[in-house]
């Protein structure tokens, strides 16, 4: 029996998708161990897992966030008696906790992040626009070369233990008509569509009675804009800090669909087998966060020379319009929405 640590401590969205790869490879070999590190608040995401899965956390942003405190937490962690560390990561804080790891004399296995080939992707010049392999193919690329067996089978969250919506009925009520899920933020202004545009978007959908819209975000400035577009229609309900991850989750699953952008939401969709819409601006599909198993023609997007000028959205927009993202109309997403509900 061998002990299996993997490593993937941020981003959210990218943390989501180790969830297929690291339950695949736990149920394809159930003779051994597997332990997620990750950031402490997002343990909850690794929900229904297999019997030979545990989490833990770390806090990078408190007592692990100074060099003296990773180093502290990376000794202590290091005496564990794991076999293999899988770095599904690879940024300076996992290479000093795997480095102690190798130290002692464990197999380490990395995470290849295909740099050239995401900075040969957004080049502003000699663009080379061609698919890059999926990150999560990539997570299980690690894990085969460690020697573990590995078959795709994971299917959702609530494959086995299905979702209930018992604490949700306050907001929902019983479901009637079509669900519509909307996540309009995301952490960089690469890959927000405008707010005013996408109200028109919100306002288009409430046209027709059957459609219930659920509102996705964070707090503050996200909460304050959600909550107004919530007391402005009618049919539209804000989900904002009401309930715990493993709730929201649920809802998801009971949507028809959930329109978003490249965001975490993308990703927590695909966990629970919701088909989903995403709006990508400055960032593309092809540099491979695209949700799992999702269709790619479900992406909405426009071509544009300049596109992608990132693979994270966080650069500036060096033409200072935003083009990727104004120049797509709202009666466009409406237009695609409308088809995948009738579909």
């Amino acid at each position: 029996m061998a002990k299996i640590l993997v490593i993937r401590l941020s981003a959210i969205g990218d943390v989501a998708m180790t969830i297929p790869v690291v339950y695949s490879a736990a149920k394809a070999n159930p003779d051994d161990s597997f332990t997620v590190l990750t950031q402490a608040f997002l343990m909850p995401v690794f929900m229904n897992r297999p019997s030979n899965v545990e989490v833990i956390g770390i806090n990078t942003q408190g007592s692990e966030k100074s060099l003296k405190g990773l180093l502290r937490f990376a000794w202590a962690f290091s005496k564990y008696d794991y076999d293999t560390v899988l770095d599904l990561h690879n940024v300076l804080r996992t290479i000093i906790i795997r480095t102690l790891f190798r130290l002692r004399g464990k197999n380490i296995f990395i995470l290849n992040k295909a740099r050239k080939e995401r900075k040969q992707l957004t080049a502003r010049t000699n663009k080379k626009l061609k698919p890059l392999r999926p990150v999560i193919d990539r997570y299980a690329d690690v894990f085969i070369k460690a020697g573990l067996n590995y078959v795709d089978s994971f299917q959702s969250l609530f494959e086995v233990k299905k979702a209930s919506c018992l604490l949700l009925k306050d907001l929902t009520g019983e479901k009637v008509g079509k669900w519509i899920g909307i996540a309009p933020f995301a952490k960089h202004r690469g890959k927000i569509y405008p707010v005013e545009e996408m109200e028109k978007v919100i306002s288009a959908l409430t046209k027709h009675e059957i459609n219930t819209i659920f509102l996705l975000g964070g707090k503050g400035e996200e909460e304050v804009i959600i909550q107004g577009w919530a007391s402005k229609y009618p049919q539209v309900k804000s989900v904002v800090g009401r309930y715990s991850l493993d709730s929201e989750l649920a809802l998801i699953s009971k949507l028809d669909i959930l329109l978003c952008m490249d965001s975490a939401n993308m990703h927590f969709a695909s966990l629970v087998g919701t088909r989903v819409l995403s709006v990508w601006g400055a960032t593309h599909p092809y540099a491979g966060f695209y949700g799992y198993h999702q269709q790619l023609s479900d992406a909405i997007q426009i071509k544009l020379s300049c596109r992608p000028c990132s693979v994270f959205g966080e650069k500036p927009c060096f033409r200072g319009d935003w083009a990727c993202l104004t120049q797509l109309s709202p009666e466009q997403i409406v237009c695609k929405v409308n088809d995948a509900l009738a579909g």
